[in-house]
């Protein structure tokens, strides 16, 4: 009988042995068990961390809101990250595997990586320091580079940021080293309005002037009354007047262009005309000039 024969009626003998069907099933058990304890384990965990952070909430000393929804996602995955290492160490245990031999392994292997992942650790250790100074947070609307959006996450090594056109740009922790925060204070909408250089000037300024008392009723998005500051510009053809009107953060522009709507409508109302292009003609026969046409 050859080796190979003898190797396969090896293999057969071992397989028809109900001990080793036996085992086999109580090593699958012991598997999905470890792996059900791991998932219930993540979900209790996920839900106590979302409980504490909903009590802060209620407390007179909670944090910012947005500080405590990018800890909560960072602990989850924190949580999730070492709960599974753990289960697959177990299960590698059950498989037979010499875990001790294989940690002890995986320690000089990491050992000698960590020199070459110095930019590696470098991320985690930024990502740290966003999180706990409170630079940026999940949900705030920043600038960093070249890349400008509203934060998605905010990882151990990685940040990713949603552009208004829908890309999405991950960026490196430790390649972050200026950032613009557009979340944190209240922002400014600047509108300029054109006037006619024939029309009372008077008469249009108090249009205004009552128009932006009513505003705050209007537009929630507004901080306070917007403050009418007067002449910004004279041009050929028109006086410029600016408004400026604080918002709640990054709404700036949307308040900015209701304002706009409302100005212009309040004016047409009142017979007030906003400037446009004008043309005058001259005849060169008898120098007269012409009626302006637009």
């Amino acid at each position: 009988m050859s080796i190979t024969q003898k190797g396969l009626q090896k293999l057969m003998e071992k397989y028809q042995n109900e001990d080793t069907w036996l085992n086999i099933g109580e090593g699958l058990l012991k598997i999905m068990v470890i792996m059900l304890i791991a998932n219930i384990l993540i979900r209790i965990g996920k839900l106590a961390i979302h409980n504490i952070f909903k009590i802060r909430n209620l407390s007179p000393l909670n944090t910012s809101e947005r500080r405590e929804a990018t800890l909560s996602r960072l602990l989850d995955n924190i949580l999730t990250y070492v709960v599974y290492f753990i289960a697959i160490m177990m299960v590698l245990s059950v498989l037979g595997i010499d875990v001790k031999a294989l940690i002890a392994g995986a320690g000089v292997v990491g050992l000698a990586v960590g020199f070459g992942a110095q930019s590696l650790v470098k991320d985690v250790i930024s990502g740290f320091f966003i999180i706990f100074e409170d630079q940026f947070s999940v949900g705030d609307h920043v600038r960093i580079g070249q890349f400008e959006g509203n934060v998605q996450s905010i990882g151990l090594r990685t940040t990713k940021l949603k552009s208004w056109t829908g890309e999405v740009h991950i960026l490196p922790n430790g390649g972050i080293t200026e950032v613009t925060n557009f979340s944190l204070n209240n922002s400014l909408a600047i509108i300029d309005v054109g006037i006619a250089t024939d029309e009372d000037l008077d008469k249009a300024e108090k249009v205004i002037q009552d128009l932006l008392e009513r505003m705050p009723e209007r537009y929630e998005e507004l901080v306070r009354e917007p403050d009418y500051l007067g002449i910004q510009n004279f041009g050929p053809a028109e006086v410029t007047l600016r408004i400026v009107a604080e918002t709640l953060p990054m709404q700036h522009s949307a308040v900015a262009r209701k304002i706009r709507k409302d100005i212009k409508l309040s004016l047409d109302e009142h017979g007030i005309e906003v400037p446009y292009p004008r043309m005058v003609m001259y005849s060169k026969d008898n120098g007269s000039m012409k009626e302006p046409s637009v």
